[in-house]
């Protein structure tokens, strides 16, 4: 795979994921178990707020040609899917979310792995 289609895979993942965050935040929490009240609503159109940067992050990032620059950007978005890993780990096995909270796992995972590659990979 190419960085520049990781880039616009995850532009587009976690901008239609922004959307949904921000317009229906309790409807996507329910999905995942959380107990809904006023403050998991607002802090889940926070969290679609985060998604927002990671989308526009990626999205202005897939044509950036400065090494020193895609580099930043890839270091960027693994540590946040690495943090992101730990914290669907956590809140998947504290209770906080039902076993779709896995499925965060995973997708998250996925998105780390590929910019490990990325980071870590020999130049050619």
């Amino acid at each position: 795979m190419k960085l520049k289609n990781l880039f616009v895979i995850t532009a587009l993942f976690f901008l239609i994921n922004a959307v949904v965050a921000l317009l229906v935040p309790g409807t996507q929490l329910s999905l995942y178990g959380v107990t809904l009240g006023p403050g998991e609503k607002y802090m889940g159109q926070w969290a679609g707020l985060g998604s927002i940067a990671v989308g526009l992050l990626a999205w202005f990032a897939r044509n950036v040609a400065d090494p020193d620059a895609k580099r930043a950007i890839i270091l960027t978005l693994f540590i946040y899917f690495v943090i992101g890993v730990v914290i669907s780990v956590l809140g998947t096995i504290s209770g906080v979310m039902n076993a779709m909270g896995w499925s965060l796992v995973i997708i998250y995972l996925l998105f780390a792995a590929g910019y490990a590659y990325f980071l870590f990979r020999k130049p050619s």
